[in-house]
């Protein structure tokens, strides 16, 4: 990465470039979430789970293929233990008795040397399933709060936390965004449910991770060249981490396409969400945070002043 060994790029002040893609990205996010509405999972909507076990292993693409037409839907189905149990995830509001017989009546005509039983049957209310997007939706909002706070007594100032919890709210309305904008579109379930949950919070922590490095060297600085300007500052502590930034994000780039990939179809909604996260979290590390730390600590000396 001999880009960067010396890099000496005018970042922040171009950060109004930043403003005006972050504040684009954000509005096309806000206004796909609101007018067609997050496309939730059956944790979040309710449904039927089940678990089907073979004598032997079955592909989890052809059963998902050959479900779809009689229940209406593209139910999710991903191998559980060795790999002779499927667990079958279908959204729907047919009856349960109905939908076992469906996946019974399937399974054996797709592998009549092969027999199946269905060992466990559990239906999502809609009452549990409000519950968990609540619970779901409130662990974003704590996590948020507890980074503000850990920010704000690491750093001792509140324009620290302000620009840190900018970017982490940044990177996850764009994330819903981009997922409500694609889905149906690709040809992968991005649907929003509790995995999914544990993507983006994923995402808050590894963006939160790259905003703390950026901020510890700008502490660094501070102290260091102490008559030259803050703005002046702020860009030369983003060029001496931009390497680390860069080096760091394209390894954990590289290990969740390879999940994409190689997954299955059951790990693309994660692995997806995380390729995004990587990236918003990468960029909004540079242009949002620090950008934002650098116009909140020139506006609080102008109000002192």
């Amino acid at each position: 990465m001999r880009l960067f060994e010396t890099a000496n790029y005018s970042i922040i002040p171009h950060r109004k470039v930043g403003y005006i893609i972050s504040g684009t990205l954000i509005l096309l996010s806000l206004v796909a979430i609101f007018g067609r509405g997050l496309q939730y999972g059956i944790d979040f909507r309710g449904g039927i789970e089940i678990i089907l076990e073979f004598e032997e292993p079955v592909p989890v693409e052809e059963i998902r293929s050959e479900l779809n037409a009689p229940l209406g839907t593209l139910p999710n189905i991903r191998r559980l233990g060795v790999g002779r149990d499927m667990l079958i995830r279908i959204d729907t509001e047919m009856p349960t008795s109905e939908v076992q017989q469906i996946v019974t009546a399937t399974a054996a005509s797709l592998y009549p040397d092969n027999p199946s039983r269905i060992i466990q049957t559990e239906t999502v209310g809609p009452s549990f399933a409000d519950d968990l997007r609540n619970a779901a939706l409130m662990s974003i909002i704590f996590a948020l709060i507890v980074i503000f706070l850990y920010i704000l007594i690491r750093f001792k100032k509140w324009s620290y936390s302000a620009g840190a919890v900018a970017a982490l709210a940044h990177d996850v309305i764009i994330t819903l965004g981009i997922f409500t904008i694609l889905h149906g579109i690709v040809p992968f379930s991005l649907d929003i449910n509790q995995v999914l949950i544990a993507a983006f919070l994923t995402i808050v922590g590894y963006s939160l991770n790259d905003t703390v490095v950026v901020f510890d060297r700008i502490r660094e600085n501070s102290l260091i060249f102490k008559t030259e300007s803050f703005d002046k500052m702020v860009n030369r502590s983003i060029n001496n981490t931009l390497s680390r930034t860069v080096i760091t994000s394209l390894t954990t780039l590289f290990v969740v396409t390879i999940l994409f990939i190689f997954g299955g179809d059951v790990l693309k909604g994660l692995s997806f969400a995380l390729i995004i996260g990587v990236l918003l979290g990468t960029y909004s590390s540079i242009f949002v945070a620090s950008a934002l730390l650098v116009d909140l600590q020139q506006k609080t000396r102008k109000n002192i002043a």
